[in-house]
């Protein structure tokens, strides 16, 4: 079952073409791996499926991206409501400027969830749903700046997990971390994709085979390929997808 179905997707930064006429289906509880060298549209697309290209003033879109079968661009669609479910982690982990406790409990509050007892228990299913509660559990009083980096991440990552996504978006979680931390990140992924929907951009083709149930590869903008991760790594169709996987472009 597909849990976004993107029809026709073209972006535009002012009369910049960004992203060109994509189509794209992405499963339901599957990590899906979008590829390509920089400033080829992937994080563009990402930030388009929880419309956070709205907060580029001169972003426009055109087509069509179903979140559980719901056009994400309809008028009347409530933003605040649309991220919750549509949860975003980004590459340089960025924790609020207080405890660790209340920067995951921070979004449950946002939407209106007061109850200590209630909170607790999200706070802490978070974290271990982000495996970083054995680590934290008698510091949660304490400011989240003193975290590790790959800590950092893992407390955005719960920090998202804590209202309820059904999708999850990373772009290059891994990518300022050591490789101890990538390993602990890239262990997480696998685990949140048998749960949800997680859409990850990567640089990194031996992560992307490492943990992609589907791929898809972004050139110019363009998707040109997309597909399981066995047919896109083993078996790629298109001639520009074998130069990108043999290190050519």
């Amino acid at each position: 079952m597909n849990k976004v179905s993107v029809t026709d997707l073209n972006l535009y930064y002012g009369s910049r073409h960004i992203l060109k006429h994509v189509n794209l289906e992405i499963r339901e509880r599957t990590v899906m791996a979008l590829m390509g060298p920089s400033g080829c549209g992937k994080s563009s697309f990402l930030r388009c499926i929880n419309r956070m290209n709205d907060l580029a003033g001169d972003s426009r879109v055109e087509g069509q991206i179903l979140v559980d079968g719901e056009n994400v661009y309809d008028r009347g669609v409530d933003t605040s409501l649309l991220r919750k479910k549509v949860g975003m982690v980004f590459q340089q982990p960025v924790p609020f400027p207080m405890s660790i406790y209340d920067n995951v409990a921070y979004g449950p509050r946002a939407h209106g969830i007061r109850g200590r007892s209630r909170l607790e228990k999200i706070v802490v299913q978070a974290l271990e749903d982000a495996s970083l509660y054995g680590e934290v559990r008698d510091r949660l009083g304490r400011p989240a700046a003193g975290l590790s980096g790959g800590q950092k991440q893992r407390l955005c990552i719960a920090r998202a997990l804590a209202v309820s996504p059904g999708v999850l978006l990373m772009d290059e979680p891994t990518s300022a971390l050591d490789p101890a931390s990538t390993l602990k990140i890239e262990e997480l992924i696998r685990k949140l994709g048998k749960k949800l929907t997680v859409v990850i951009v990567t640089h990194n083709i031996q992560q992307a085979m490492r943990l992609a149930d589907d791929a898809a590869l972004f050139l110019d903008g363009e998707l040109v390929e997309w597909g399981s991760s066995g047919q896109i790594f083993l078996r790629p169709r298109d001639k520009r997808t074998r130069q990108y996987m043999a290190g050519r472009l």
